[in-house]
């Protein structure tokens, strides 16, 4: 794929094959658990957006961490996570409404 093996030095992997995997099953997984809770209409899809959003943040911050290579694309994947954080916790009415109003002082 045009990725040079130099950047996993200093990473436990000598090939792009378990970073693969690990990416493919555990990303992947945790969106498309998210998706088919969303599309089945189960009260767990809101957190499962947060999870799966928290899991491809987390992703990207430590991939940017151990290898020296950038790309639009850790950008592009990150703020996808963390819009799909936001707004699961939005529908999940975790978030204060309106986001700046005070407390009334008793």
């Amino acid at each position: 794929m045009g990725m040079p093996l130099e950047w996993l030095d200093g990473s436990p992997f000598t090939s792009y094959l378990w970073p693969g995997i690990i990416l493919g099953v555990v990303v992947g997984g945790s969106q498309a658990v998210a998706l088919l809770a969303q599309w089945r209409g189960f009260a767990l899809a809101r957190g499962a957006h947060i999870a799966a959003g928290l899991v491809m943040t987390i992703w990207i911050f430590v991939e940017l961490l151990i290898i020296p290579g950038r790309s639009p694309l850790h950008t592009i994947y990150f703020t996808a996570g963390a819009v799909q954080i936001v707004l699961g916790t939005l529908a999940l009415a975790a978030w204060p409404h309106p986001l700046l109003a005070r407390e009334p002082r008793g």
